[in-house]
């Protein structure tokens, strides 16, 4: 079943939604890509993150392969049993994962530049305001191979930090949960990378 399939059968889901929102224009650049406004001196952690990204995804894809396909349906049962199987399996795959396979050190300083230029300067306020509304519990727990839970918010970024961000493809989103930038698995809600302090503090 392919990804355009399946969100269409989580109907209104506002997990998937939401998901679209973040990932939509990634869907487009098919697979990660630096972003417009990167700096020279992020290059070399951009593109870390983009070979991290793409082995996750080849696995992901491997994995989605090994089980029955989701058939449209808006039977949340079958969809929380798909997801559920989805994200033991790559567990499984991948039972080593931690902080950082993803979002390397150098991966993690050029996404704290891209963010201290995204939201501080003139246009903070406004873009700071645009991640306020439907913020996640910055205290919930967040383990790589985990689960990011249904019932939590997502903080909407402002165009501005989705800009500075590189584009994903629609397979994963990135989350911002406090100061936390989270990217999770679409299909599965698996938590694949946590990357702390990335976001800098309010002022």
């Amino acid at each position: 079943m392919n990804t355009k399939r399946w969100i269409r059968s989580r109907g209104a889901s506002g997990l998937v939604a939401l998901a679209l929102s973040v990932a939509a224009p990634a869907m487009l650049a098919c697979q990660a890509a630096p972003p417009n406004t990167a700096r020279p001196e992020d290059a070399v952690g951009f593109k870390e993150f983009s070979v991290g990204l793409d082995a996750y995804l080849k696995l992901q894809k491997t994995v989605a392969s090994s089980i029955p396909a989701l058939k449209s349906t808006d039977l949340p049962e079958m969809i929380t049993a798909y997801q559920q199987a989805l994200a033991r399996k790559i567990r499984e795959a991948r039972p080593t994962a931690k902080p950082g396979d993803i979002f390397t050190p150098a991966a993690c300083e050029a996404f704290r530049r891209a963010s201290r230029a995204a939201l501080q300067g003139p246009n903070s306020a406004k873009s700071r305001a645009d991640t306020k509304p439907g913020a996640a519990n910055p205290d919930m727990a967040l383990e790589v191979n985990g689960i990011y839970p249904d019932t939590e918010p997502i903080t909407q970024f402002s165009p501005e930090l989705l800009a500075a961000f590189p584009p994903l493809p629609a397979e994963v989103a990135y989350r911002i949960v406090g100061r936390t930038l989270l990217m999770i698995d679409v299909k599965s809600r698996l938590i694949v990378d946590v990357a702390r302090l990335i976001l800098p503090p309010a002022s």
